[in-house]
């Protein structure tokens, strides 16, 4: 069984905020590394458990967030992408997965939730609202890939659930902040979204240990179906305000596939 792993920092446990813990330049941001790597690494083990035993792992994070020193040695690392999506995976690949994801953006009680960016306030296709989760998920069906495992904060594990009926969760914390936060401008967004109650970082790996395991034995069982919207497929993103630039919105098309949406 080969599994790609998509990857992302807002959504790991003992992640904090924005500013402190998922940029470069941030001071917390070689901790926060270490903290998804150790997650990455725990899916792994529960897949391996399960019976995969290929894992092609997407650094999705911005900036990138996986520290390869730590990362389990039957891993490969992808990062650096042309294109970008589908990220890699091809149809040799027999399922996806996500680890340290985030809801999108404009989520109730999210923690760190954006779309793709914190200057966007929504991102639809056909008219359903979409986040990074779902972009990724929609591409791999298109390849035929069905999506077993998800991980990350509560609103996430709910979003994914929706959109995919039957995947495996697990949430490791849960946000706090009410509303959607459209009136805020990126920078006050960034900040809006960071309150949150966190799972004890080693217990959110148990926790995706043994999700990831069941995900695996589940789809040994033929339990995920694939799911894609039927093109013809219409994008529309709204844009936040800022500085001298009003809300605005931007749409695009493609008659036959969502991968050539996306990369319109």
């Amino acid at each position: 069984m080969k599994i790609a792993i998509m990857t992302d920092l807002e959504g790991v446990a003992g992640v904090i905020d924005s500013v402190n813990w998922c940029h470069s330049h941030s001071r917390y941001y070689e901790i926060a590394k270490e903290l998804l790597t150790e997650e990455v690494n725990a899916a792994i083990n529960g897949f391996r458990s399960g019976g995969a035993n290929e894992f092609f792992v997407i650094d999705g994070h911005g900036c990138g967030a996986i520290d390869i020193r730590l990362l389990d040695e039957d891993a490969q690392l992808s990062r650096g992408w042309v294109g970008p999506w589908p990220f890699g995976i091809d149809t040799s690949f027999d399922a996806v997965a996500w680890v340290g994801q985030h809801a999108k953006a404009g989520t109730e009680k999210a923690h760190l939730c954006h779309t793709g960016s914190m200057n966007k306030i929504d991102y639809s296709v056909n008219g359903l609202s979409i986040g990074e989760f779902g972009m990724f998920a929609f591409c791999a069906a298109e390849l035929g890939i069905p999506s077993i495992f998800g991980s990350g904060d509560e609103a996430f594990t709910v979003e994914a659930y929706s959109l995919i009926p039957g995947i495996e969760t697990v949430s490791v914390k849960r946000g706090v902040a009410v509303g959607a936060g459209e009136e805020c401008d990126p920078d006050q967004y960034r900040v809006r979204n960071a309150g949150a109650v966190h799972l004890q970082p080693r217990r959110a790996r148990k926790l995706i240990e043994q999700g990831a395991k069941t995900a695996a034995q589940r789809f040994a069982k033929g339990e995920f179906k694939i799911i894609l919207p039927t093109p013809p497929y219409e994008s529309n993103v709204t844009y936040r305000h800022e500085a001298d630039k009003p809300r605005r919105e931007i749409r695009h098309e493609h008659p036959t596939s969502f991968i050539g949406l996306l990369n319109s």
